[in-house]
């Protein structure tokens, strides 16, 4: 026997009820499930086990090739070109924008030391879209000005 006599306990369990947004989200779910599941089953479908050539030769042709017989030093260059993106993250602490910018930097400028021609010509592809880029935004911000 206790020498202490407990009250009965009355418990009772009382759910939270639900918010707008979890209505929302489940109403949500609900109309969405067929197409998710259409979805899922034409990716399980179209991603059967194909063997490596099959793979190679479909999609990725011309990249397994390249990777399969690389030209001389092709390696090592690659191997610079990394490092320099690891030197730019080191050096880019602090702000999320030189983490951005410096691998992407110094990687950029070894890659142009390996292969100037390819850096060439994107440069001039990146130069003309810049300039129509700023164009527009110059056009937009008159137009703006001209309506005031």
């Amino acid at each position: 026997l206790s020498l202490y006599s407990s009250p009965a306990r009355e418990t009772k369990y009382v759910e939270n009820p639900q918010t707008q947004l979890e209505e929302g989200v489940s109403r949500l779910r609900h109309v969405m499930e067929p197409y998710t599941a259409w979805c899922q089953t034409e990716l399980i479908d179209s991603s059967k086990v194909k063997d490596d050539s099959s793979l190679c030769s479909d999609f990725f042709s011309e990249g397994c090739e390249f990777l399969q017989n690389p030209p001389a030093g092709f390696y090592p260059r690659l191997g610079v070109i990394g490092f320099a993106g690891i030197v730019g993250l080191f050096l880019a602490r602090g702000s999320k924008i030189k983490k951005l910018v410096y691998p992407a930097g110094l990687m950029g400028i070894g890659a142009s030391m390996y292969y100037p021609q390819q850096a060439v010509s994107i440069a001039k592809v990146a130069g003309t879209q810049l300039y129509d880029w700023s164009l527009q935004g110059y056009i937009a911000v008159e137009s703006l000005w001209k309506d005031n």
